[in-house]
């Protein structure tokens, strides 16, 4: 068997099993052996903690949600971060009508800085930590709250809702979420949660631990500090924050920041790497195998060229179509019944090429990677609102 032969054979099936083998026998395994945790409503301070940079747009409705919660406002209070905001933020927070709310204004630091910061000055039994533009559900802090009646459990992520999108490529940002998340219920169910959603998720106040700077995914780093000490990361559905689906563009940038902060929680966390750990297989199969997607790609086009016909032929044509699709995309009106399948192409590809474009934290400082995402100010309000009422 030629190595071309090889080559193909073995990026290919490494692909499958990345995509869909990993995700089905997963799936499989947590539904033999499931490990649910007990949930009671117990009253505990929190402290809410809330990085932000020029959030003016969110601020009020953010802070309006959190307020508005089925939980004791007594036992409630909120700390804003602004991490050198030039817009309004400060001016809104500071002038905010209530004493549970306060204003922390640093110079701009980094996302991983303010979050540092914001821990120093809470004392809350729980501090919950999000980010500014997503609307929490009015159960979401009672349903972070009681999963902690379960003492096993150090960290509790909830679920990020992304609302139905305008286009078909905000539908298709929207679908890899849906996809995510399936993977993310399964791991949960067997202990295994290999991080947490930033948006919305609580940490037991003594677990929490300072982010090193150039930190890009506190939401991974936090937590796996608290699961190396032997607690557990448990993900709770029914805890629920409301976004707007975004852009490609800016789920571009944002997968590449999150998988460049794959490599940095590799090297605080080798341990991770090691067969004897529980989350192995699954971080292996789950998060590191995504970052060598875009090499299996790579290695499955060039050892097409040395493929005996007709694979050669069959190979290279259905690689064409299919790249072609993704960079066609674009120009295919949104009515044509073609949009359906090159979309979905285009994000998948899109995404392949943010793991790609991960390798430049090696190269460049961390807080390069951070971008702006954007969404309508005024459609986000309504959506709030919406919400809220």
């Amino acid at each position: 068997m030629s190595g071309a032969i090889v080559t193909f054979a073995s990026s290919v099936s490494f692909l499958v099993y990345v995509l869909a083998g990993y995700p089905i026998l997963l799936a499989i395994y947590a539904r033999l052996y499931p490990r649910p945790i007990r949930k009671e409503m117990v009253r505990k301070r929190l402290s809410v903690v809330i990085p932000v940079r020029n959030g003016a747009p969110w601020i009020e409705s953010k802070i309006r949600s959190l307020l508005d919660s089925r939980y004791p406002a007594e036992l409630i209070e909120i700390l804003i971060v602004s991490d050198g905001s030039a817009d309004r933020t400060e001016e809104i927070v500071a002038s905010y009508p209530d004493r549970r709310v306060r204003l922390l204004a640093i110079p701009s630091s980094g996302k991983a800085i303010a979050v540092t910061r914001g821990l120093e000055m809470v004392s809350g039994e729980i501090v919950v930590l999000t980010d500014v533009r997503q609307i929490f559900d009015r159960d979401a802090l009672s349903k972070l709250v009681a999963c902690f009646a379960e003492p096993s459990v150090g960290v509790v992520t909830g679920e990020l809702v992304i609302r139905a999108g305008l286009s078909r490529e905000e539908y298709n940002t929207g679908l890899y979420w849906r996809y995510e998340k399936w993977i993310r219920r399964n791991l949960n169910r067997i202990d295994a949660m290999l991080g947490a959603t930033g948006s919305i998720y609580a940490i037991r106040r003594q677990l929490a631990v300072p982010v090193p700077s150039e930190i890009l995914l506190d939401d991974v780093y936090i937590p796996f500090t608290a699961a190396f000490r032997g607690f557990r990361i448990y993900f709770e559905p029914d805890a629920k924050a409301y976004d707007l689906p975004t852009s490609l563009h800016s789920e571009f940038w944002r997968k590449v920041r999150t998988q460049a902060g794959v490599y940095q929680i590799i090297s605080r966390f080798p341990g991770l790497l090691w067969p004897g750990n529980r989350r192995f297989i699954h971080f292996v199969s789950h998060k590191l195998a995504r970052l060598l997607l875009p090499f299996a790609m790579l290695a499955a086009a060039i050892s097409s060229f040395g493929l005996p016909e007709p694979w050669r032929r069959a190979a290279l044509i259905g690689q064409a179509v299919f790249y072609g699709l993704a960079l066609l995309d674009p120009a295919i009106p949104e009515n044509n019944a073609l949009k359906r399948l090159s979309a979905v192409i285009r994000a998948f590809v899109v995404l392949i090429a943010a793991a790609l474009c991960a390798l430049t934290v090696f190269f460049r400082p961390s807080d390069r990677l951070w971008k702006e995402t954007r969404v309508g100010a005024a459609r986000a309000t309504e959506s709030a609102n919406d919400l809220t009422r």
